[in-house]
């Protein structure tokens, strides 16, 4: 019974010494919390800044406030967050309600009058605190699929008052979780010419040894110098499937602690140093995130704790050392790696020449190219390190090495066009190469007379692309000259198969009206309850664009009462 007691004062304790309200916030869903997505998980080129809540694969439940206070930002986009509403609390706090099907009907109405008045589906718009007031337990929304979400779902977020994002758990929030995390790759990076794994100056996989217990080791590996460790890890609740992010994860040398990763709270400024924590290369050939215990230049996340010698292991001759590696998820489940290292010097052996590009990046200077009538401005610090590039130009080609490499920057490439025809020049963009087949896709292009220029943050191989067809308009729900009283929403489907639909622009007897894009599904819904039409013969008219200026009109003729 003592140790019940001693268990009870310690939660207690820490419940007493957490430095965030643990009685605040409620949950967002009257439903069981099971998640398809964990705060700070790795994601594409950011940190995952909240928590995806399963929403029993379908939309229009029913969101609730998170606790009192009012309205403070409405952002509705095609991307992104799609419909997303943020609430500002009395303590300072902010959360955050992301890819939602609708708003509840006061702020429904608050956000369409501000769309019609702007004539825009995507708007952003901040009321002030007397404008949307919140009262507890209030129904703000309803979840949705909006945005670039990949399925239905809530995305929750709680920021503090300085917009950056808080694991929503550490405020009481609870998910069912006695799993421990799992490891799937371990890895061993020489740091530098006079250091080797394994009689090898490259980064060498390490054979994973699972244990009865659940923890797992490594065969021992020989070493000296100074190497870092990379793994692979995720995390599963009790009730879901998903492969999520960890808590945490802590190093330790020989006893001594080296490094540690808490994924507690991050700002968004630093986010994009996700691609320096990973390993970018293996992520972008293999879709595998190492994670590096260990700090490279540049490498500025405030997640880091504890950090000495930036996380590498200084291997002597004629040691016998061990690693160790403790993985964590938010409840305390935890697992062990274990990798044991012997000392010794490198058996020496000819090694191939490296066959290098000839261009040779300085990081922390600005890098200009000019061939032909391509021209690339790298401003300073856009890499985080010097090396080697893979530059080359031909016709209307642009290679900038392999996409393998992370940017914290945009680059700026800009390609001459005026040996094309006037005709010619209204319809080119550039365009990146992707995949084995090398297939175009459009990047953001702006046109200033005969030159086209883009902005990049990542490398690759980029190209002039024309777009000589225009979009598609077809009617999905109603056909010309009839009758749509039943109906609740108008729907068209548009498409545009080379450079991409730009904007769109649709009137109901000369009126505008919103419609919705879908960008997943290609449509455009209107909702008849925004009540723009009362005349029983309404006409029709959508204009669509496509981001050369190529366009498509349609019109029809519908019956109502």
């Amino acid at each position: 019974m003592k140790y019940i007691f001693g268990f009870l004062f310690l939660t207690q304790l820490c419940i007493a010494q957490s430095p965030y309200p643990q009685d605040y916030f409620r949950k967002p869903l009257d439903i069981d919390i099971i998640l398809s997505g964990t705060f700070a998980e790795l994601r594409s080129n950011h940190f995952h800044s909240g928590i995806d809540i399963k929403t029993q694969q379908r939309t229009g439940l029913k969101v609730y406030a998170a606790a009192e206070g009012y309205v403070s930002r409405i952002k509705v986009s095609h991307f992104g967050y799609g419909k997303a509403l943020y609430i500002t609390h009395p303590n300072g706090y902010v959360s955050v309600y992301a890819h939602l099907k609708k708003f509840s009907p006061r702020i429904e109405q608050f956000i369409k009058a501000c769309q019609y008045e702007k004539e825009s589906y995507e708007v952003e718009v901040f009321p002030s605190p007397t404008e949307l007031p919140i009262t507890s337990d209030e129904i703000v929304a309803y979840s949705g699929n909006t945005g670039s979400s990949g399925g239905p779902h809530l995305h929750f977020e709680i920021r503090d008052n300085e917009e950056r994002p808080i694991n929503p758990m550490l405020f009481g929030i609870q998910v069912k979780d006695s799993k421990t995390p799992m490891l799937t790759g371990v890895y061993a990076y020489p740091k530098n010419r006079t250091s080797h794994v394994n009689n090898s100056r490259e980064r060498q996989e390490l054979r994973l040894i699972p244990k009865k217990d659940g923890d797992y080791a490594t065969e021992a590996i020989t070493a000296t110098g100074d190497i870092g460790v990379g793994i692979v890890s995720y995390d599963q609740q009790d009730l879901a499937r998903n492969k999520n992010g960890v808590s945490n994860i802590q190093a330790f040398y020989n006893g001594n602690k080296t490094f540690e990763m808490d994924f507690k709270r991050f700002s968004f400024d630093e986010s994009k140093h996700i691609n320096r924590y990973i390993d970018f290369e293996v992520y972008k050939e293999k879709k595998s995130r190492i994670q590096k215990l260990f700090v490279e230049s540049g490498n500025t996340l405030s997640m880091l704790k504890d950090v000495s010698d930036d996380g590498y292991l200084k291997i002597e001759d004629s040691t016998d050392n061990i690693y160790r590696v403790r993985i964590r998820d938010f409840e305390g489940n935890e697992s062990w790696l274990n990798i044991p290292i012997a000392g010794q010097p490198i058996k020496e052996k000819l090694e191939a020449p490296d066959l290098k590009p000839s261009t040779y990046i300085i990081a922390d200077q600005v890098n200009e190219f000019t061939d032909g009538n391509i021209s690339v401005y790298i401003p300073k610090n856009t890499f985080y390190e010097d090396f080697y590039m893979d530059y080359n130009v031909a016709n209307d080609t642009l290679t900038l090495h392999r996409d393998v490499v992370p940017l914290q920057k945009n680059a700026s490439i800009k390609f001459d066009i005026s040996n094309y025809s006037d005709a010619d020049k209204q319809q080119l963009y550039i365009a990146k190469l992707y995949g084995y087949y090398k297939r175009p896709g459009y990047v953001n292009t702006k046109r200033l007379g005969d030159f086209l220029s883009t902005s990049t943050k990542s490398l690759g191989t980029f190209t002039i692309a024309q777009d000589s067809v225009n979009p598609t308009i077809s009617p999905v729900n109603f056909q010309e000259g009839k009758w749509m009283s039943k109906q609740q929403v108008l729907k068209v489907n548009i498409e545009d198969e080379d450079s991409g639909i730009s904007n769109y622009r649709a009137t109901l007897n000369g009126k505008w009206i919103l419609m919705e894009y879908e960008y997943k599904k290609g449509t455009l819904t209107y909702d008849f309850s925004d009540n723009i039409i009362s005349d029983t013969e309404n006409n029709l008219k959508i204009i669509v664009t496509d981001n050369v200026g190529n366009n498509a009109t349609f019109e029809a003729t519908f019956y109502r009462k």
